[in-house]
């Protein structure tokens, strides 16, 4: 579920707690979480709602819409189920301190680079961890079109592997691009040897 940036603002703020949309299958659950930039927002409650009708005027500026009507018509462009969805931010994004956990001994280290190379080996493209990482280092702030066009790969499976190295802490995603992490740094620096 991908909530804009200025949703993300007013629920750190407090300001929306309810968010809507129209799928054909959840791309959230009850209880789940959400990674975002502005930390990690819970999801508490999910409903399927019967019809337009149903989003309420309090609602749709509890999810920080004018009216109910600027919900509907927005949900109006759309095929599926609609749901109302209550969220909150629960949180930091652990993935922030993470990254910044430089000093790693060599147990987390070692925990690290198996985990790489099980990414590696899991690959139908084969390696690419290392020289990934290698390229975001060398190119921060790059587009991933233009990083993904470098290396030869679709940017679509490219972005889902940089995903992969920022859960890791190895990496950070900016406005454009990405850069390397000081954790990412001490694991290149290690897989360059």
């Amino acid at each position: 579920m991908l909530i804009p940036m200025p949703v993300l603002r007013r629920i750190a703020a407090g300001e929306v707690d309810v968010a809507f949309r129209r799928w054909t299958k959840p791309s959230a659950k009850a209880g789940g979480t959400l990674r975002t930039a502005m930390g990690v927002v819970a999801i508490d409650r999910i409903t399927a709602l019967d019809d337009l009708c149903d989003v309420t005027e309090a609602d749709a500026r509890r999810s920080g819409a004018e009216t109910a009507g600027d919900v509907r018509e927005e949900l109006a462009k759309r095929e599926g189920t609609i749901y109302r969805i209550e969220l909150h931010l629960d949180g930091d994004d652990p993935r922030v301190a993470l990254r910044q956990h430089a000093d790693l001994d060599d147990a987390e280290v070692d925990t690290i680079v198996r985990k790489l190379t099980r990414l590696d080996q899991a690959s139908s493209s084969g390696p690419w961890t290392r020289a990934t990482l290698q390229l975001i280092s060398e190119h921060p702030e790059r587009r991933a079109g233009d990083l993904a066009a470098m290396v030869r790969r679709d940017m679509a499976p490219f972005k889902l592997d940089v995903r992969k190295l920022k859960n890791l802490g190895l990496t950070e995603s900016l406005l454009v691009g990405y850069r390397i992490s000081p954790r990412g740094e001490t694991i290149l620096r290690r897989l360059t040897r």
